[in-house]
């Protein structure tokens, strides 16, 4: 009998415990002898993978061998989640793991490995906010006044982001979910950008995209922020309400953090995510991610394995109500 997602993930966690004390002791004090890699699943440039380049950067500093970041973009995600699922586990092989493999799990009906049963949890590192944005011309100003909107003009909206499953997807169709509205989905490649250029030329009406990709244009002015997507307020953007104050329960955010092949060894997991919670408590390292619009996350491997446990069992909901297939 299958173990539903979160017992399996927090028993990931915690399973490598067992091992003998001396054996942990001896692995953390050899541990890393040579260059470890970090698989990202995204080409470079995008938040995901700067953000694996700045904690790669850090436990270089911290634990005196290369870690570096190897892309391999592709299926979304899946390409990279499969080779580290095929590593040797011994901690010189990682994942970027987050939100688009807990979204995969349900997106992709066959998969080569089962990401909860497959990769053990390392640590989280941040957590990536989303803003929903319009054209300055749209006659919508708040979040109230859109769905009122959408709801007199049904099928007449068309909604932007970045790719068909990935999370501003999602949460533009949780958005639709909680709000009973209809708007088409419109999919971009290549990020933000090119859906962001179509926004501001009225091509398509809204789009939910990263405060990174859209802060400078919502400063200019050249865009109009109507919410955030997290539960509360951002920082970066205080005076922007979120979406959670007019639909309650709302939240859709981009998790982004470090996995391993199952049964590494506890000792390594422990000495990697000590060294990643110390770097996101950094203030250089909060301030870098900050400039992106994340917000750092620290936490436990069982913590991540809770978070990555609840965004599979959130994200699968919506996508079987709303039907999504993978492009």
């Amino acid at each position: 009998m299958k173990l539903p997602h979160r017992r399996q993930f927090l028993q990931l966690a915690a399973g490598a415990a067992a091992l003998p004390a001396g054996s942990r002791i001896a692995k953390a004090q050899t541990y890393p002898s040579r260059p470890v890699r970090i698989v990202v699943g995204i080409g470079p440039g995008a938040a995901p993978d700067i953000v694996a380049r700045l904690i790669a950067q850090w436990l270089s500093e911290r634990l005196g061998q290369p870690f570096t970041v190897e892309n391999r973009p592709g299926a979304g995600t899946n390409i990279a989640t499969d080779a580290v699922v095929r590593a040797t586990p011994d901690g010189y092989t990682l994942l970027d793991a987050g939100s688009a493999q807990a979204i995969n799990a349900t997106l992709f009906e066959k998969l080569s490995f089962n990401f909860i049963q497959d990769i053990a949890p390392v640590a989280s590192t941040t957590r990536m906010p989303f803003v929903i944005v319009v054209n300055p011309s749209f006659p919508a100003k708040t979040v109230p006044e859109f769905i009122a909107y959408a709801k007199a003009n049904p099928g007449k909206i068309n909604m932007a982001s970045p790719g068909i499953g990935t999370t501003p997807h999602l949460a533009g169709e949780l958005f639709k979910m909680m709000t009973g509205i209809d708007m088409n989905y419109i999919p971009y490649r290549g990020g933000a950008g090119p859906a962001l250029t179509d926004l501001m030329g009225g091509q398509v009406q809204v789009a939910i995209v990263s405060t990174g990709a859209s802060i400078e244009l919502v400063r200019s002015g050249k865009l109009r922020p109507l919410a955030t997507t997290t539960s509360t307020r951002l920082e970066l953007l205080p005076d922007i309400p979120t979406i959670h104050e007019f639909v309650p329960g709302y939240e859709a955010s981009g998790l982004f953090g470090i996995g391993a092949p199952r049964n590494t060894p506890a000792a390594i997991i422990q000495t990697l995510n000590k060294e990643i919670n110390t770097g996101l408590a950094d203030p250089t390292m909060k301030a870098r991610l900050h400039d992106l619009g994340g917000t750092p996350l620290p936490g436990s491997p069982a913590d991540f394995g809770r978070l990555i446990a609840a965004e599979t069992e959130k994200w699968g909901k919506v996508i079987k109500f709303a039907g999504i297939k993978p492009e």
